[in-house]
This record gives structure tokens, C-alpha cells and sequence, in this order.
């Protein structure tokens, strides 16, 4: 029985390693920006239209002020940049908000900081999964009623090769990421393309429910720029993961940085003014990232291979937690805060109980919420 469940677990997780070979288990830049860099780059799939479900309050009429609060929110993101990466030439170990405040403001700001961002990396896998069934979703509808099982069955996948190590998901991760990355831009370049030649349509087919119009206040403008936030999600997780980086780490992890603050800010402003510009709306039925392909494409090839790529990455988001979660909740068990167990590596030397208390709570919000 022993024999089997080890055979079974060496086929499923791969054979174990030494702890000898823990330094070998690093990544460089471009595989990097696939690990820990998908939460922030996904998160331009849904930014812009959390940002026009808020203005939607206020009617239709008042969509172009998504423009002028994608570019507000650009502008935190360059902060968040600098300050983030003096984090990560400061405290090379990793461990970004929580460590920088225990270390200079005391336990209590410490806690405060970790539990935020322990509470952040499980949301963001329960939502960057939902996200991505949705994106399926609006493709086939059909499959809206398994829409929960879609979703469990992803966060047990993303789980299995989690375990396997941070290699292994590097390799599995960046290729999807970057085939993201390639279709986001060609659809950039596309629709801006047949915007100058005056080829490009308007959505049609939705519309956008709303109770009742309310007049527009600062505070709608306030929590729309609150609500674009989530733009900046994941922005911390290449800080707190300096470790998994090769030596010069603090190099790699600040270029690896850069690179994603630059492509994440341009896709974002790229897809807001384009949502403006075929006249995009909120809608249950369909995201606003599909509105923009059905617009700019048609309904061929292309719409359905950005619609895939939307839903990989957002999938994908879900891994930045995976690589993140473990190694937070470890130094917090270290420190006396979370049980010891979370300082346990697995036979693939990652934290295997920070992995589990991860997708588990993860997969009762999915479950509890559907």
C-alpha cells in the first residue's frame, strides 16, 4: 500500500529532491514574469470594466471619464513601481510589505500587512478562476451551468503542478503567459489600426442593466479610480519572491519589475481607450474584453484565440499566489504567527502545506459563492 501511494505520488509530483538541490530550484527574468507577473498582467482583462460598471450608475454618457481614470491610476502604478523596487534592493531575502513593516514599524503593522496579503493571494485565486470560467462563458454559454466545476477542477490542476515545484510551473506558466501577451497587443495594434482608417465598428447585441441612474458625485469618480485598482493587483508579488530569482537576484527581480509595470500600464490604457472607442459596456452577458475582439475581429478566429488567451492568463493569475501564499505564510509561521507546518517543504521542496491551506480555502469560496 505504502509502495503504491509513493509511486502514485512520484508520477502525479515528479521524483523528490535532495535539499541540496534548493538553490538549483531558481528561475530567471523571463520565465519570472510568467510566475509572478500574471496576477498584475491579467488583471487588464477585467480593470477597465470594473471601472465602467461604477460609471454605468451615472448612465452611458459619462463613460469617457474611464480614460481619464485608467491614466490616474497609471500614475500609482509608477509609484508603487519605485517604491517596490527599493523594497527589493533593500531586503534581497523577500517577504516585501510584511518584512519591510516588522522590520520598521513594529509586530502590529507587520501582521496587519501579512494578513492583507495573505487574504489578497487567496481572493485572487477563487476570483482570477471565476474570471477566466467567465471568459469561457461568454464564448459557450452553454457551459454556464458547470461553471463551479470548471472552477474547482482549475484550482485542483493549478495545485497539482504547484506541488511539483518552481521550475516545473515556471515552464508550464510562460508559455501560455506570453501567448497572452501576443494576442493583447495584436489586438491593441489592431483596433488602433482600424480606428485611424476609420474602420472600426461599434459593440452591438448588449445591453447594459442598471436599477436606476444616479446623478455623477466625486464619490462615484472616487470609487470607479477604487474600483480600476485592481489594475495594480499583484504588483507587490515579484518583491516578496525575490528568492525564486537567480543571482544578481535583486537585478533580475527589479528588472523583472520594470518590464511587467511597462507592458501592464500599456495594455491597460490601450484596452480603456479602446473599450471607449467601440463604445464598450458592462454587461453580465458578456465582458468587455470579448466586446472589444467581437468588435475589432468579427466573430472568426482571432476573437476566439483572444478569448482562450484572456482565460489562460487569468488562470494563469492564479499561479502568482500559488508562489507567493507558501512563502509568506512561511516566514510568518517562522516568526511564531502561523503554525510551524507552513514551514515545511515538500519532496519538491516548496511549501506544501502553505499550497494546501491555499487552494482549500480558495475552492470553499469558489463553492460557498458559485
Amino acid at each position: 500500500m505504502t509502495t503504491t501511494r509513493h509511486s502514485f505520488s512520484k508520477i502525479l509530483l515528479g521524483r523528490p529532491l535532495d535539499t541540496a538541490a534548493a538553490p538549483h530550484q531558481v528561475i530567471g527574468k523571463i520565465p519570472a514574469l510568467a510566475v509572478f507577473a500574471s496576477d498584475a498582467l491579467s488583471s487588464v482583462a477585467y480593470a477597465t470594466e470594473e471601472i465602467l460598471v461604477i460609471l454605468a450608475l451615472t448612465g452611458a454618457a459619462y463613460f469617457y471619464l474611464s480614460i481619464p481614470i485608467a491614466v490616474a491610476i497609471s500614475v500609482l502604478l509608477v509609484v508603487l513601481t519605485i517604491s517596490y523596487r527599493q523594497t527589493i534592493f533593500a531586503y534581497p531575502g523577500g517577504g516585501g510589505a510584511y518584512i519591510v513593516a516588522r522590520d520598521n514599524l513594529g509586530e502590529l503593522p507587520a501582521l496587519t500587512a501579512g494578513a492583507a496579503l495573505l487574504t489578497d493571494y487567496i481572493l485572487t485565486v477563487a476570483v482570477s478562476i471565476s474570471s477566466g470560467v467567465a471568459q469561457i462563458t461568454s464564448a459557450f454559454p452553454a457551459l454556464h451551468p458547470y461553471r463551479v466545476d470548471l472552477a474547482v477542477m482549475m484550482i485542483l490542476i493549478m495545485t497539482v503542478i504547484n506541488l511539483r515545484g518552481v521550475k516545473e510551473s515556471s515552464s508550464a506558466f510562460a508559455m501560455p503567459t506570453y501567448f497572452f501577451l501576443g494576442l493583447a497587443f495584436l489586438l491593441l495594434g489592431a483596433g488602433a489600426f482600424r480606428l485611424v482608417t476609420g474602420t472600426l465598428g461599434q459593440v452591438t447585441g448588449v445591453e447594459m442593466v442598471t436599477d436606476s441612474l444616479q446623478p455623477l458625485t466625486l464619490f462615484i469618480i472616487l470609487r470607479a479610480f477604487s474600483s480600476g485598482c485592481t489594475a495594480l493587483t499583484g504588483v507587490e508579488a515579484i518583491s516578496n519572491g525575490i528568492p525564486a530569482f537567480k543571482e544578481p537576484r535583486s537585478r533580475n527581480a527589479a528588472n523583472t519589475l520594470l518590464a511587467m509595470s511597462g507592458i501592464l500600464m500599456t495594455l491597460f490604457i490601450g484596452i480603456t481607450f479602446l473599450a471607449r472607442a467601440v463604445d464598450a459596456r458592462p454587461s453580465e452577458a458578456e465582458t468587455v474584453i470579448s466586446q472589444i475582439a467581437r468588435t475589432v475581429y468579427g466573430d472568426g478566429l482571432l476573437y476566439l484565440l483572444t478569448l482562450v488567451s484572456t482565460t489562460v492568463i487569468l488562470i494563469m493569475a492564479a499561479n502568482t499566489s500559488f508562489a507567493d501564499f507558501p512563502r509568506l505564510a512561511a516566514l510568518q509561521a517562522g516568526d511564531g504567527f502561523l503554525p510551524r507546518q507552513l514551514t515545511f517543504r515538500g519532496s519538491r521542496l516548496v511549501f506544501s502545506w502553505g499550497i494546501f491551506v491555499l487552494a482549500g480555502i480558495a475552492l470553499l469560496l469558489v463553492i460557498a459563492f458559485q
